[in-house]
């Protein structure tokens, strides 16, 4: 994964270079100061020269923009009067985090008076950020004295978060038949996806056959001698294997075509009609596996969110809660046949699916058991009026250990901070969807962070 990214913008008062000249290179020095200090945090920093009047923050920030950076960050170096920045900070759709820091740590009664023009950019951050919130652009802010607290480590931190909203905001999403007819809580209209930023790239029948036509031979025996190495294929059909391969091998290849960072499909659309021969459960695993986003059953909005996660945490993975364990106060996750092969415990094993729901040829999938270790738990549930509300729950993955009757197929245990009655209880009083996404690690904060820089209602369940 390529180190994060920033524009650091520098924030300056012009009526200040015109009546206090040597102010100007104090607070020019305490910007590089902070600078390096985001270096020394493992971040790819990009310097600018102080912005006062608009047309230099409107350069500023293309330049921001042309760089492609993961977020910007801005310093206020003194008090800088808010419509000199906000129209072009709320236009830009880079993320937004507001560092709120001055040079000195001490400003009790023995500061010396002249020190207060250099640490008084606090009351322009306050005008910066009300005209932000007038004018609809989510950020962060993050405050504490750049030496003397972890605020530069926590900027950091946030760059996952901000990279996650980049993800979502470009998000395109390639979605293989119509949604599952008759779910009605993922149901998002694509006019609303498109304004989150999301494209949906729908698959037609004659394209699909086409792929399907040009893998040669040599790529499919290459992908199963491949499948042999890192799966246990003991008593699986020769014929079910080959099949699915080739279905998997062509959607790559859609895949690749089309740009996609994400994609879903519905296995009831997976008929003589749509091009193939059996339903691509194999390489939904392989893909989440690459860190491509996914989810079942035609949920574009879901496939994104994973997708989005997954730009900064690999280590996630599709899901669903499927049941209740009251006695053992956790809950059953599990989906038909999908999963990110990396975070099963063990090796996996391919099989044909035991159940006929479609009308195509037995699939072959990966089954295994999560493995155990702390995880987050997220949905982006829709709400009225085109609203969302980003749901963050801290898990812990049961470690099985034993007798495990679930081994034929995708499962795994959690533990919520709640009780599991409490825990459902109140994730469906949020609104939360049947889809969800399982983020392995301890990445709330930064989950949460994604949240408030895409303006979602974010709710933790804790």
């Amino acid at each position: 994964m390529k180190p994060y990214s920033i524009g650091l913008l520098p924030l300056y008062l012009e009526l200040y270079d015109r009546s206090f000249t040597a102010f100007r290179p104090c607070a020019e020095a305490f910007y590089q100061d902070v600078a390096q200090g985001l270096r020394r945090q493992g971040l790819e920093v990009v310097t600018a020269p102080v912005c006062r009047l608009a047309a230099e923050f409107k350069r500023t920030i293309a330049s921001f923009e042309k760089a492609r950076v993961d977020a910007l960050v801005t310093l206020h170096l003194a008090y800088s009067p808010s419509l000199e920045s906000a129209a072009e900070l709320a236009a830009t759709r880079l993320p937004l985090i507001v560092l709120d820091t001055t040079p000195d740590f001490d400003f009790g009664p023995r500061q010396l008076p002249d020190k207060l023009m250099y640490n008084h950019g606090i009351h322009g951050v306050q005008d910066m950020c009300n005209l932000l919130r007038r004018n609809g652009k989510p950020f962060i802010i993050l405050a504490g004295h750049w030496q003397k607290s972890d605020v530069l480590k926590r900027v950091a931190q946030q760059l996952a978060s901000a990279r996650m909203a980049l993800s979502l905001r470009a998000a395109r999403v390639g979605r293989i038949g119509e949604p599952f007819k008759g779910m009605g809580d993922f149901t998002v209209p694509e006019r609303v996806l498109k304004a989150l930023g999301v494209t949906t790239i729908p698959s037609h029948g004659p394209t699909i056959k086409r792929l399907v036509a040009a893998i040669r031979p040599a790529e499919i025996e290459a992908e199963l001698s491949a499948d042999r190495q890192k799966f246990s294929t003991a008593g699986l059909s020769a014929a079910a294997h080959r099949r699915s391969v080739l279905v998997g091998l062509a959607i790559r290849r859609w895949i690749r075509n089309e740009h996609l960072g994400a994609f879903t499909f519905n296995f009831l659309a997976i008929n003589r009609h749509s091009g193939f021969a059996t339903v691509p459960f194999l390489e939904a695993s392989k893909a989440m596996a690459r860190g491509l986003g996914y989810a079942g059953e035609g949920d574009v909005l879901t496939a994104a969110l994973t997708g989005a996660l997954m730009s900064a945490y690999p280590a996630t993975t599709f899901t669903e809660m499927f049941c209740p364990d009251w006695k053992g106060n956790r809950i059953f996750l599990s989906h038909m046949g999908e999963v990110n092969l990396n975070l099963l415990a063990g090796r996996p094993r391919l099989q044909k699916a035991g159940y006929k729901l479609w009308e195509a040829e037995d699939p072959v999938m990966a089954v295994g058991c999560l493995r155990g270790g702390a995880a987050v738990l997220v949905n982006l549930a829709p709400l009225a009026a085109r609203k969302f509300r980003l749901i963050v729950a801290p898990v812990t993955m049961q470690t099985v250990r034993g007798r495990d009757n679930m081994k034929a197929m995708i499962h795994g245990w959690f533990r919520s901070l709640l009780p599991v009655a409490d825990f459902l209880a109140a994730y469906s009083r949020a609104g939360g969807t049947h889809h969800a996404a399982l983020v392995y690690g301890s990445a709330a904060p930064q989950i949460i962070g994604f949240g408030e820089l895409m303006g979602w209602d974010t709710m933790v369940l804790a």
